[in-house]
């Protein structure tokens, strides 16, 4: 494109309001609906479990806090990409982007539609597994509805975001209610001798957050739309401390209903364990537990769609990615490209995987390059303390949190190897080896550049710029 192109930039359509749906709307999904029973069954016991929700939302709010002062301080959409772009230089950065386009955030996109689509078939197969294949074209419909939402336009896929996040603060206010009532009533026995039979290994520990993790996924979405915050300075921090808070309490008093409702070994065997609440609680009426979850795995994928296409948007802005992806709708001022990439990509992950798989190499592969940008918010901290940062957290926050990480990423792998780390660790340093020839030494063919006028054209998209 020649240098006098006009070029078009996202607009700071969204407040503090969004952004704690944004925040809390994302992390709110499938996965406190779906992991509870992993994470029980992993670590063994009651008491531990609720320990681990605990403790997984302390790490959260403690690796919010960190990426707050981070994006006060660069104040670009990215997120870690371009955290790590800044701190660590862009082999690494490409690394993430690589591991991140192909695998990280796609595989993030699938799993929240197959918790979807499970509770939506969940209520046609009350008595059986429902088929594997309907799951998955549950999934794929989602997934593409979404799709065009978030082509279409920032402002109605923020509204959406906000309809969904009420909705499902609401079903889980009456799954906590619930509860409440069913222990007033003296349904105690699952409290009772409640760390009995806890699995102390390092395994069973690093699985049991990685499940429990996924459900808080989400904490760091506002760091990839900074650009169209308005106020980023004041409403970052605001946004991410009211929704964190917000969330890490509702999990754990959901957990405790689901205990007080349901014996251990009731909500390790359920495949749907809101359904199963809701058929003790409510019986004939238990159905509509699984439309609430549903609707919150609905909104949780709308959040992750919105923030994941930014990533992408911005690596390409970067020259890390396809120029093509880096432009935005002329019209309706949106990176079209790259959200119908992330599409295409999440689709192909949905054929072959399984949720359980999906969430474990999920979380491998997030907290490594989560670890990595900790690092360069302490090199920062200490090179260039000069840097103007409206919010800032002591040294020692960012140094927890990165132990924390390291833990979680070689828990698994010393204490019962799989091959499977072994070929996802591969994958990510695969992008240092074509970072060198296709970025590094611009081997691009020439077909590619007729590919991208092509599309520009077909897409009725120009390149963006910054918005800062």
């Amino acid at each position: 494109m020649e240098d006098q192109t006009e070029k078009l930039r996202l607009k700071r359509e969204v407040g503090l309001m969004g952004a704690v749906s944004l925040i809390a709307g994302t992390m709110i999904g499938a996965g406190i609906f779906m992991t509870p029973q992993t994470v029980i069954y992993t670590i063994g016991s009651p008491g531990a479990s609720l320990v681990v929700w605990a403790c997984c939302g302390l790490l959260a709010t403690l690796a919010s806090f960190c990426y707050a002062e981070l994006g006060t301080v660069i104040r670009e959409s990215g997120g870690e990409y371009i955290y790590i772009l800044r701190t660590s230089g862009p082999v690494v950065a490409f690394m993430l982007i690589f591991s991140s386009v192909l695998f990280v955030r796609p595989a993030g996109l699938a799993g929240m539609a197959l918790g979807f689509a499970q509770y939506v078939v969940a209520t046609f197969y009350s008595d059986c597994p429902p088929p594997a294949l309907l799951v998955k074209c549950v999934a794929a419909a989602a997934i593409i509805l979404l799709a065009t939402v978030n082509c279409m336009n920032v402002r109605l896929s923020m509204s959406v975001q906000v309809f969904f996040m009420v909705a499902k603060l609401l079903s889980l206010a009456v799954i906590i209610i619930g509860g409440v009532v069913m222990l007033i009533r003296g349904h105690t026995e699952s409290f009772q001798d409640s760390f009995q039979n806890t699995n102390v290994g390092i395994n069973p520990i690093g699985i049991a957050f990685y499940q429990g993790l996924w459900s808080y996924d989400g904490w760091n979405n506002l760091n990839y739309v900074t650009e169209e915050l308005k106020r980023p300075e004041v409403n970052l921090p605001r946004a991410i401390i009211t929704a964190i808070s917000l969330v890490t309490g509702l999990y754990v008093l959901v957990n405790v209903s689901y205990l007080t409702v349901m014996t251990p070994k009731e909500l390790m065997s359920s495949s749907a364990v809101a359904v199963t609440w809701g058929n003790k609680v409510f019986g004939s009426w238990g159905w509509i537990m699984s439309v609430a979850a549903a609707l919150s795995a609905f909104g949780s994928l709308n959040g992750t769609f919105f923030s994941g296409g930014r990533m992408c948007y911005v690596a390409a802005r970067e020259g890390h990615m396809p120029e093509v992806l880096s432009m935005v709708h002329v019209h309706r001022l949106t990176p079209s490209p790259a959200l119908i990439f992330t599409t295409a990509v999440s689709l192909l992950v949905l054929i072959p995987g399984d949720f359980q798989t999906i969430v474990n190499f999920f979380s491998f592969t997030a907290w490594f390059f989560y670890a990595i940008t900790l690092s360069g918010l302490i090199y920062l901290k200490i090179r260039k303390p000069h840097l103007p940062r409206p919010y800032k957290v002591p040294i020692i926050l960012p140094i927890l949190v990165l132990m924390a990480a390291v833990f979680l990423v070689l828990a698994p792998i010393i204490d019962d190897p799989q091959i499977e780390f072994l070929y996802v660790s591969l994958f990510i340093l695969s992008g240092a080896i074509i970072y060198i020839p296709f970025i590094h030494f611009k081997l691009c063919p020439g077909l590619l550049t007729k590919l991208t006028v092509f599309l520009q054209m077909f897409l009725e998209v120009a390149p963006g710029e910054k918005n800062l």
